[in-house]
Order: C-alpha cells, then sequence, then structure tokens
C-alpha cells in the first residue's frame, strides 16, 4: 500500500484538486459560444441534435487539450502564424454562422423559407471548437498551475480530464433543459429574439477572436 501510495503521490498531486475545482466552476459557467451553439440547437432541433453539437464541442477540446498535453501545444505557441491563421479560420467560421442567422432572420421576416444550419450538429461543434485557439492557449495558462507535485503529464491528463468532464455534465444540462423547455419556447418571438442573440454573440465572438 505504501508502494502504491508513493507512486500515486510522484504522479498526482491530489491536494491540487479542491482549488482546481473551483476554478473550473468558475471557467465552465461563464457563458461563451458553446453555451449558446448549445442552447440554440438543442431548443431549435431537439435532444439529439443537441448532444451531437455537445459531441463535437468535446471531441474538438479532447484534441486540443491532448495537443498541450504531449508538449505540441508549447511548439504551437511559440510559432504565431499558426495561431494567427486558427485565430481566423475560427473568426470566420462564426463569423458565416452569425450572417447564416441573421439570413434566416431576414427570409423569416419576409415569410421566405429558411436554409436550416443545425443539419450538421456534430461538425458546427467540432469546427467551432477546434478553430478555435483559446482552448489551447487557456489550457497552457491554466493547467500548468495546479501540477504542484505531481508528474506533469499525468498530472495535466488528470486536471484535463476533470476539467472535460465538469464541462460536459453543465453543458449536457443545457442541452436537456433546453429540449425540455423547446415546446413551451417555440414562438415566434421567442425563437427570433434566441436567433438574434446568437447572431450577435457569434459576430461579437468572431471579432475577438480577430483582434
Amino acid at each position: 500500500m505504501a508502494q502504491i501510495t508513493g507512486v500515486c503521490t510522484v504522479l498526482f498531486d491530489f491536494g491540487q484538486v479542491p482549488a482546481f475545482l473551483i476554478a473550473c466552476v468558475v471557467v465552465i459557467v461563464t457563458p461563451g459560444v458553446d453555451a449558446f451553439l448549445l442552447l440554440r440547437t438543442s431548443l431549435r432541433s431537439g435532444t439529439r441534435s443537441g448532444l451531437l453539437a455537445l459531441a463535437g464541442i468535446h471531441s474538438a477540446a479532447a484534441v486540443q487539450v491532448a495537443l498541450v498535453i504531449s508538449g505540441l501545444g508549447v511548439v504551437l505557441a511559440r510559432y504565431p502564424m499558426v495561431l494567427t491563421a486558427l485565430r481566423w479560420i475560427g473568426a470566420a467560421y462564426l463569423l458565416y454562422l452569425a450572417v447564416s442567422i441573421a439570413r434566416g432572420l431576414i427570409k423569416r421576416a419576409a415569410d421566405q423559407p429558411e436554409e436550416a444550419i443545425s443539419n450538421r450538429p456534430f461538425r458546427q461543434g467540432f469546427l467551432t471548437n477546434i478553430t478555435n485557439p483559446k482552448m489551447i492557449l487557456f489550457s497552457l495558462a491554466f493547467l500548468p498551475q495546479f501540477i504542484g507535485s505531481g508528474e506533469p503529464a499525468p498530472q495535466l491528463a488528470m486536471l484535463a480530464a476533470v476539467f472535460l468532464g465538469l464541462a460536459a455534465v453543465w453543458e449536457l444540462m443545457i442541452v436537456l433543459a433546453a429540449s425540455r423547455m423547446a415546446k413551451k419556447l417555440k414562438r415566434p418571438g421567442v425563437t427570433t429574439a434566441l436567433d438574434a442573440v446568437c447572431a450577435a454573440v457569434f459576430l461579437t465572438m468572431s471579432v475577438g477572436l480577430v483582434l
């Protein structure tokens, strides 16, 4: 048991977990692109589409965190051109989403059929996250603060798993709550207001990525 405890102490510093959990909650509950994308997708297309978008978001997040843990994230951070390219691609995709929603609002106002942009929710969730370099930079700046006396790679992997798990639970709650309220909120005024807010958020995030 002593040997097992010793190994665990070397690999993981569990004393860092309480402070890490508090920091995670603050970060996770702060609204961002993911929350608005999941909310809109779930309200308009139901639980299945919301879950697919959630899977896409966390598939991309897992790839980015894996890059950081493997050390590639540090390399990417040292080459600003790569991150700049990702930032512009991410901004362009968010702008595309904002424009698509705005076009839908205009067509709805003119009683014209809308073009659905939620027919590939997994792809939307994945592309929205994978082209956002903020997750890589966040992981590089945030996770290492809680390594403590643990081995860097195992400790980072544990912290990343905890963070992604908590984020998935929170976002799953968003999907389920939005899907449950969909029938009550599927009124022209409510859906129009939601689309307008989502378009504004995506546009703001697009500009924020560029700046």
